[in-house]
């Protein structure tokens, strides 16, 4: 039965090629060596371990240190590098992103910790080709080759989507995670339903084998921003076959608009075992509080009564002084990897997660306001208390086999996930005013209302399949990835079986630095989208092609990717500016959508000390002649960049970053009559970063966002409103580590 939607809310449903010198072929037998004495094969980084922090002044110090590796790809933590080893997000196979026909961007801890990256919002604002739409004070979606990214993996699982209903994705906090990693394009092959835009991978921290070790971080921030942070690890056991890691985190920050405040708790714990010299057993859970005040809901009405941008201060907040969005997240994980004789690894991943919501919510968000009476304005009032459990099991084996004289790769595997959303809407009981007696004097001091049960959700999804892939050593320098999934989807009135998403991908070495490559994967995403008749659009269909060229320099240690892809999508859904049979917004399928772009980036050591990380992106996505996805900008253009200096200074690392975007626009209702096309300024966007290393155990960081002050904001034109950007912002981190 159709029911009335949430205003606001939107719904959808190997190694290196080249050689190793002496000095890398002898860390790397003093590596297994230490490993085998342990009693295993499982060794990771020490928290807060530098493995590069004191490089010789030479050439060779470019070299990889490899830190630590195992079927997630190498640990970032500890490599002082803005680039990965090896990642495993695309096939599962542990390859280096020049061995990886796709395009992918990851932040390391490094970045994390020079730029203050607190939050996920921190980090997708810095990944080259991603964009932000920001709906109000809890909720952001983030945006890929011109699509929304519904697509999360945590340690390479993937869990529940809908990141923009209240799912919890956006509220992750970095302070549990090695690096996130964010492939570009489809990814049917591992996710199943896919998106066209890019999924979000993020590697959780994992404890070390080597001594007890841990770190303590007070930080302190413009608007009244206070956190705290501790990360403690090491063996539990004499012989270290036992390890545990544990996080604790706060965040208590007041926002740039008026009486906003957010307190976010995480808690994270985990635990390996070795169970036998091959056999790997981990446990572990984390906790996530967000609990806000004066939460806003939706953004600032785009336009006044006389069809001109209302422009209303960076400090307006159009939520009432009760209004509070308060959401949490449960998860626990378990994993269990047994390594055979042959070279090949069976490995079985679960996760249980619980994302919930309890939300009281009133915002002056609807109308056109007059700008001499301040009248034209309504309240959004809603109270709306649920959640998601997801549960999802992945398992696989991989390994190398021989064939016509040459080695391969295979990972033969299959998943199975089931996600219920149940939400419970309120609406204030009747007699409740929802008029605005003048916007223009709006400070949010009016009361609660009484709530009444409205209506209710329950829908589950279930998802399963089974997948296959190789890697084929074709000639010394032609690799080739082949692979394909079989999904059953199943979700409300939508069922489908058998469905097809095959990969292929080809990486050819042109020299020992530059390869070619070139994929292809296809698309097929079930849509919860409603036309005006209330009737559900069909699934998204397409094709994803991708084909460029990636560099490896300094054996690893700086990587370069140019790409051009193609997306060819049919239903692809876009508001008409109607409503549905129950309120909501209604969609209309358009066949035949292109999206066609090219992306560039460059991440890692430029030279000892100096790491960058930077790119920039193109894409336009037309139907029939005309723009379609016009809400994400069609250029791009970020980078971020540290330094190390020498000499007498070389306590001191300084950095900055540069961001830029080009204008987007939408259509949104003229209160005049008709519909009128509303466009964003280009903009720039500077930061800035310095640390001070006192001693071995303590430093100092302190970070500029938005340097200049710039003034900008997005826009959610299906709601005609709009929300502005962070003003600059000032932060000192004190850390110290034991």
């Amino acid at each position: 039965m159709s029911v009335r939607r949430i205003p606001g809310f939107t719904r959808s449903t190997s190694a290196p090629r080249s050689p190793l010198r002496a000095r890398d072929a002898l860390a790397c037998a003093l590596a297994i060596g230490l490993a085998g004495l342990s009693g295993g094969a499982w060794a990771q980084s020490a928290p807060g371990e530098d493995a590069a922090a004191k490089q010789p002044d030479d050439a060779h110090s470019l070299e990889r240190v490899q830190v630590s590796s195992n079927q997630l790809g190498t640990v970032t933590e500890g490599s002082g590098s803005y680039t990965p080893g090896t990642i495993a997000t695309a096939t599962r196979m542990v390859l280096t992103p020049r061995q990886t026909p796709q395009s992918i961007s990851v932040i390391t801890r490094q970045q994390m910790d020079d730029f203050g990256l607190v939050g996920i919002d921190d980090i997708m604002r810095v990944t080259p080709g991603l964009s932000i739409v920001t709906y109000d004070s809890e909720r952001t979606e983030y945006y890929a080759r011109g699509f929304p990214i519904q697509n999360f993996q945590y340690d390479g699982v993937p869990m529940q989507r809908d990141s923009a209903y209240s799912a919890g994705n956006t509220l992750s906090n970095m302070a549990i995670y090695d690096r996130v990693e964010v492939l570009k394009g489809a990814t049917g092959l591992l996710t199943g339903i896919g998106d066209p835009g890019a999924t979000i991978n993020l590697i959780r921290k994992k404890p070390s084998r080597k001594g007890f070790a841990g770190s303590a971080t007070l930080g302190v921030g413009s608007r009244d921003e206070y956190r705290a942070e501790v990360d403690v690890g090491g063996p539990l056991t004499d012989s270290g076959r036992v390890r545990g890691r544990a996080v604790a985190a706060r965040v208590d920050k007041h926002g740039q608009v008026d009486y906003y405040q957010r307190t976010t708790e995480v808690l994270y714990g985990i635990l390996e075992a070795d169970v036998g010299d091959n056999t790997l057993l981990t446990v572990g859970a984390d906790y996530l509080d967000s609990d806000p005040k004066g939460s806003s809901w939706g953004g600032i009405p785009l336009l006044d009564s006389n069809g001109n941008f209302n422009r209303m201060p960076r400090s307006f907040n159009n939520g009432a002084r009760w209004s509070r969005w308060r959401q949490y997240s449960r998860t626990g994980f378990g994993t269990l990897e047994h390594r055979f004789g042959n070279d090949w690894v069976a490995k079985l991943q679960l996760n249980h997660q619980v994302n919930g919501y309890d939300a009281a919510l009133g915002a002056a968000a609807s109308g056109n306001p007059n700008p001499l009476t301040g009248t034209g304005v309504g309240l959004w009032a809603g109270q709306y208390i649920g959640r998601t459990v997801s549960n999802a099991l992945d398992g696989y084996v991989s390994g190398r086999f021989g064939w016509l004289g040459r080695e391969h790769e295979l990972v033969i595997g299959g998943s199975v996930s089931r996600k219920r959303w149940t939400n419970t809407g309120y609406m204030p009981q009747p007699g409740y005013s929802l008029d605005v007696p003048d916007y223009r004097t709006w400070n949010g001091d009016i009361p609660e209302p009484n709530w009444q049960r409205s209506y209710a959700n329950d829908e589950v999804t279930r998802e399963n399949g089974l997948y296959v892939v190789g890697r084929f050593d074709v000639a010394d320098a032609l690799k080739a990835i082949v692979g394909t999934r079989v999904s059953n989807y199943k979700a409300n009135e939508i069922d489908k079986s058998g469905i097809l998403a095959p990969y292929a991908g080809v990486v050819y070495d042109l020299n020992d630095n530059f390869s070619a490559f070139a994929s292809y994967t296809s698309i097929f995403k079930p849509q919860g989208y409603q036309d005006e008749r209330g009737r559900t659009l069909d699934p998204l269909d397409g094709r994803n092609y991708e084909v460029g060229l990636k560099g490896e320099f300094f054996n690893g240690r700086l990587n370069a990717s140019a790409a051009v892809f193609q997306l060819d999508q049919d239903n692809y859904a876009e508001a008409t500016g109607g409503r549905t049979p129950s309120g909501g917004l209604a969609y209309r399928a358009l066949q035949g959508v292109r999206t066609k772009g090219y992306e560039l980036e460059l991440s890692g050591e430029l030279a000892p000390g100096w790491q960058i990380q930077g790119g920039y992106s193109h894409k336009v996505a037309r139907q029939t002649g005309g723009k379609v996805s016009t809400l994400e900008p069609e250029d791009q253009f970020s980078v971020h960049t540290s330094y190390r200096l020498r000499g007498g200074l070389e306590d001191w690392t300084v950095g900055g970053g540069a961001r830029w975007q080009s204008q987007t626009w939408g259509p949104v209702p003229n209160p005049l009559g008709g519909r009128v096309e509303h466009r964003t300024e280009p903009y720039w966007l500077l930061d800035l970063m310095a640390r001070y290393q006192f001693n071995d155990k303590l430093s100092a960081t302190l970070n500029v966002d938005n340097l200049l002050d710039k003034r900008y904001y997005t826009i959610f034109s299906y709601y005609s409103t709009y929300t502005w950007g962070e003003p600059r912002s000032v932060r000192v981190a004190m850390t110290y580590r034991f």
